[in-house]
């Protein structure tokens, strides 16, 4: 009986604490080799997109930066995170995907640090994104490039769309637009 309750109060603590972190308690480094933490963001909605230079839903870049440019003012960011998982799609090093996403798409959003977004070498953050124990949503995997994290204002995980929904569908428009 006794480790029952202990379970239970262990299993209270961790579904407690799964509620009590947000995004804000991570840092990541920028594409430039800055330390930031996402509580820079606090009170704005956040996409939170693996991306990569060489796959098929790269033209995503665009569109991204399309939503960046016309709600970025409105208390809301979208966060690019290179990864280099997927077939080996994202080979660059920081400075030439910085180089690419200007040259090519005009990128202003904040891009991060190239970083592994499954197995053993996932970042803390996708860790954080991907787990239900630790982010107090959902569990998901991340199936390919351009999967988007969508983190409301409190700094918790609301919603995640896969590659195939592109970043100006009418479901992550109107996820932004809602006050």
């Amino acid at each position: 009986m006794k480790s029952i309750i202990l379970g239970l109060l262990l299993a209270s603590a961790a579904f407690t604490f799964a509620q009590e972190k947000t995004i804000y308690d991570f840092e990541v480094e920028t594409i430039d080799g800055e330390m930031v933490s996402l509580s820079e963001y606090k009170g704005m909605k956040i996409m939170i997109v693996n991306t990569a230079s060489k796959c098929g839903f790269t033209k995503q870049y665009e569109q991204l930066q399309e939503l960046y440019e016309k709600y970025g003012k409105d208390n809301f960011v979208v966060l690019g995170f290179p990864s280099n998982d997927f077939m080996r799609q994202e080979p660059g090093s920081d400075e030439q995907i910085a180089a690419f996403c200007k040259k090519n798409y005009g990128v202003t959003f904040p891009m991060m640090s190239k970083i592994s977004v499954k197995n053993d070498e996932m970042d803390p953050l996708y860790k954080y994104l991907t787990t239900e124990a630790l982010n107090g949503k959902m569990d998901s995997k991340v199936k390919w490039n351009f999967q988007k994290y969508l983190i409301g204002t409190e700094g918790k995980l609301e919603e995640v769309y896969y590659s195939q929904t592109v970043p100006t569908d009418k479901v992550i428009i109107d996820w932004i637009e809602k006050k």
